[in-house]
């Protein structure tokens, strides 16, 4: 297990706002108030069209109501890779300001420029997934402002959820996946569950770590001992035989 906590060189830690529909409208006059300073920013959308069945606001709703007076650029899945290309090339060159997009720039995106993101419907999103986005601006240095992420929640589940709280709090990856994973459970180790309650009697994840590799550890010690793997196999046998058919016949 290896812990890397520090942030890349010349990081700055993104501050994060969790705000309701309410308050868009201030959100974007002072994105806009940035843009005219020369900055540039993201705006993130859980979907690409309007669809009548949902009252998530669509990336291309979003690109008709900012760009008016703005540079701004749309991309996501439905584009093709040389058309998101284009945009993403005149975003990093300074010639779009604002760039509207899906989930598709939550990873390789590197513009220093950029300073701002506002994600919509932000309780649409996992915990892992904002964590990412946000992580697109604060890469370059600014000395008249810092990097900010806004959470705008539409309030489906429940005004502001306990996962956006959490996003508000902290920037630190390793208490996020933490928090994620108290909130959503463990699953299964031998099962299809994903989330959930855990397989294990005692331990906690969380909490046991040095223990659980310490059972690691003798577990690859039994494997390389013939006598004690011996007295072990009938009980993996009888134990996991429904999870695992055949694995101990070779």
């Amino acid at each position: 297990v290896s812990l890397i906590r520090e942030m890349p060189p010349g990081r700055k830690p993104v501050r994060t706002f969790l705000r309701g529909q309410e308050a868009r409208a201030n959100v974007y006059k002072y994105m806009r108030q940035q843009l005219e300073k020369g900055r540039q920013g993201y705006v993130v959308c859980p979907m690409i069209e309007m669809n009548e069945e949902s009252d998530a606001i669509s990336a291309e709703e979003v690109y008709e109501e900012l760009s008016t007076g703005i540079f701004a650029g749309m991309v996501h899945g439905k584009l093709s890779a040389a058309e998101k290309e284009t945009v993403m090339d005149a975003f990093h060159a300074g010639e779009i300001k604002l760039l509207v997009a899906t989930t598709v720039i939550e990873v390789g995106v590197n513009v220093p420029n950029a300073i701002m993101m506002v994600v919509e419907h932000a309780e649409r999103f996992g915990m892992a997934q904002l964590h990412q986005l946000r992580g697109r601006v604060g890469r370059g240095v600014y000395k008249d402002t810092e990097p900010y992420c806004v959470l705008i929640s539409g309030g489906r589940y429940g005004k502001y959820s306990e996962r956006l709280k959490i996003m508000e709090s902290t920037t630190d990856g390793f208490i996020l996946a933490e928090e994620d994973l108290r909130l959503r459970g463990p699953g299964q180790f031998f099962g299809s569950m994903q989330h959930g309650l855990p397989d294990l009697k005692v331990a906690n994840v969380l909490e046991d770590i040095d223990i659980l590799l310490k059972a690691r550890d003798a577990a690859i010690d039994t494997i390389n001992n013939p006598s004690a793997l011996a007295g072990v196999l009938p009980v993996l046998e009888y134990k996991l035989r429904n999870h695992f058919e055949k694995i101990t016949e070779s």
